[in-house]
C-alpha cells in the first residue's frame, strides 16, 4: 500500500529562540513532538557557515525521512527559524533555547503540539524479534530472472529431508528490500525465520531496483510484480528440495494484490495464498479512506480533513480517468488557491508550487497510474486455491472494514471452498500491537510482528501442507 499521501505530512519548519547570548542553536538535537498518544522522533543538525549563513538537515525516522535540507533560516538575538523546502501545511516549531534543552510548540495545518529536544542521542530502537544466527536451517543467497530483470533473493530451507512446501514473500508498495525493511523493522526476515523453523522453505527477493535486483519499481506495474512472483515460483519448482505442488504466495499490502494476480495466471503452480493487509476494493477508494483515517487519528479537525479529502479525491479521480500530468497539476493548484483565499491566507507562488509538488510526488508514476486501474476483486473472483486473509482492526492504511468483507465476497463468488478471513484486534498495518495505528507509530513499537499472527499463518499452512 502506498505510504499515506503527504498533503498533511508531519514535516517541519522550525523556530527556535535563544534567550541569552551564550545559548547556541548549532549542533545536533534529538527529541520528539508529542502527538496524541504518540511521540514523533525528530533529529536535527544545525551549523553556521563562516559567512554567517545557517544550514541544517532534519531526520524524521518514523516517516523514513533522512537528511532533508533545511532552508529559509531567520536568526535573531532571541529566536531562530528555518523550514524544510517544499513541505505543505506550514509546519513550524517555536521554542525556547536554554543551554542543552530546546522546548516549545509545534504547529502545522491548524494543529499545535508540544515538543522537546536535547543534545543527547536517543536510545536506538529495540527489535527483539529480529532473527540472529546461528540458524537451525540453511540460508542461501540466490538469484533468478523475471524477463529482462534479475532478482536477488534469500532462500531459507529447513533442516532434514525434503521435499519441503515453500512460500514466496511479496512486499508492499514502493521499493523495498527482501526483508521488507522499514522503520528499523524487518518483517519478512521475522516471517521467513518463523516459517522455516516450522518446516517451510521461504524465498524473499529484493524489489526491482533495490539491493541486488535490477530494473525499477516506479517504472514497473503491479502486473510486472505478478510476473516476478511467478518467476520466484518457477525458481522453486526447479529445485529438488522443494515440493513443486506445495508452493504458494504470501503477500503484504500491495503484495496482497499481486498474489491473486499471479495465482490466476498460473493456477496449476500456486498452491495457496496468504493475504496480509490485502485490499478488496480499488486503490483510489483505499487511499481516500486512508487519508481521512490517518488525519483523524493524528488529531486534525473535521474541516481540515474535509478540505484535504476533497483535494485528494479530485487528484485521484483525475488520475484514474487518465488525465495528463499538467491537467492534474492545474486542477490541484486551483483547489489549493481557492481554499487558501477562502481562509484569507493567499498562497505565495513558490509555496503553492512546493505544496503541489509534495502532493503529487510518487503519484504520476507508471506504477501508481496502473494501480488505480486495478480492481483486486477481478482476480479474487477467479482464485480457487486455499486462501488465508488477515487484516488488523487498527490498520489505518488498509481499513479492515472496507476491505476484508470484499475479499471474502469475491472469493465466495469464485466458489472457493477453503477461505479463512480474520479481522485481528489491536493490530496495525504491519501487524504490530498498536495504540493509534498511525504510521508514525511503527518505528516506536519494539514488536515487529505479533506472535499470534506468525502462529496463525504457520498453523493454517501446517494443517494443509505439512506431512503430505
Amino acid at each position: 500500500m502506498p505510504a499515506p499521501l503527504r498533503i498533511a505530512a508531519v514535516l517541519v519548519l522550525l523556530g527556535l529562540a535563544a534567550p541569552a547570548a551564550a545559548a547556541d542553536p548549532a549542533g545536533h538535537w534529538e527529541g520528539a513532538i508529542e502527538l496524541p498518544n504518540l511521540a514523533l522522533t525528530v533529529k536535527i543538525d544545525l551549523e553556521q557557515a563562516a559567512d554567517g549563513a545557517w544550514h541544517g538537515t532534519i531526520d524524521i525516522p518514523q516517516q523514513g525521512a533522512v537528511g532533508l535540507e533545511l532552508v529559509g533560516f531567520r536568526v535573531a538575538a532571541d529566536s531562530v527559524a528555518f523550514a524544510i523546502d517544499g513541505v505543505p501545511g506550514a509546519p513550524t516549531f517555536r521554542g525556547l533555547l536554554a543551554g542543552d534543552a530546546l522546548a516549545g510548540d509545534f504547529s502545522q495545518g491548524g494543529m499545535t503540539f508540544p515538543f522537546r529536544f536535547g543534545r543527547e542521542a536517543l536510545p536506538a530502537p529495540q527489535r527483539p524479534q529480529e532473527p540472529q544466527p546461528p540458524f537451525p536451517y540453511t540460508v542461501q543467497e540466490v538469484g533468478y530472472a523475471s524477463g529482462d530483470v534479475h532478482l536477488a533473493a534469500t532462500l531459507t530451507v529447513p533442516a532434514g529431508d525434503g521435499p519441503f512446501p515453500a512460500a514466496v514473500l511479496l512486499t508492499g508498495s514502493g521499493p523495498q528490500n527482501r526483508d521488507e525493511e522499514l522503520f528499523g523493522h524487518k518483517p519478512f526476515a521475522v516471517l521467513a525465520d518463523h516459517l522455516t523453523r516450522r518446516g517451510f522453505a521461504v524465498l524473499r527477493a529484493d524489489d526491482r531496483g533495490v539491493g541486488g535486483s535490477t530494473g525499477s519499481t516506479a517504472r514497473s506495474t503491479t502486473s510486472d510484480f505478478a510476473d516476478d512472483a511467478l518467476a520466484g515460483v518457477g525458481f522453486l519448482r526447479a529445485r529438488p528440495e522443494i515440493a513443486p505442488d506445495r508452493i504458494g504466495l504470501i503477500g503484504h499490502s500491495e503484495g496482497g494484490i499481486v498474489a491473486p494476480l499471479a495465482a490466476v495466471r498460473a493456477p496449476e503452480q500456486v498452491a495457496f495464498l496468504v493475504l496480509l493487509a490485502g485490499t478488496g476494493v480499488p486503490l483510489g477508494e483505499v487511499v481516500k479512506l486512508q487519508q481521512k483515517l490517518i488525519m483523524a487519528a493524528a488529531g486534525a479537525d473535521s474541516s481540515t480533513i474535509a478540505r484535504e479529502a476533497e483535494q485528494n479525491a479530485v487528484m485521484l479521480d483525475l488520475l484514474a480517468a487518465g488525465a495528463d500530468s499538467l491537467t492534474v497539476r492545474t486542477r490541484l493548484e486551483e483547489l489549493l488557491r481557492t481554499a487558501a483565499a477562502g481562509e484569507g491566507k493567499p498562497l505565495p507562488a513558490d509555496e503553492l508550487a512546493a505544496t503541489v509538488d509534495a502532493a503529487l510526488a510518487g503519484v504520476l508514476t507508471p506504477w501508481f497510474r496502473y494501480a488505480l486501474t486495478l480492481d483486486p476483486r477481478d482476480a479474487l473472483r477467479r482464485v480457487t486455491c486455499p486462501v488465508l486473509a488477515l487484516n488488523g482492526d487498527r490498520d489505518l492504511q488498509v481499513d479492515a472494514d472496507q476491505n476484508l468483507v470484499e475479499i471474502e465476497r469475491a472469493l465466495a463468488e469464485a466458489g472457493n471452498a477453503d477461505v479463512t478471513a480474520l479481522r485481528l484486534p489491536g493490530l496495525n498495518h504491519l501487524f504490530q500491537q498498536a495504540v493509534t495505528g498511525l504510521p508514525a507509530e511503527y518505528g516506536l513499537i519494539e514488536q515487529t510482528m505479533a506472535p499470534a499472527v506468525l502462529d496463525t499463518v504457520s498453523g493454517w499452512l501446517g494443517e494443509r501442507f505439512l506431512g503430505r
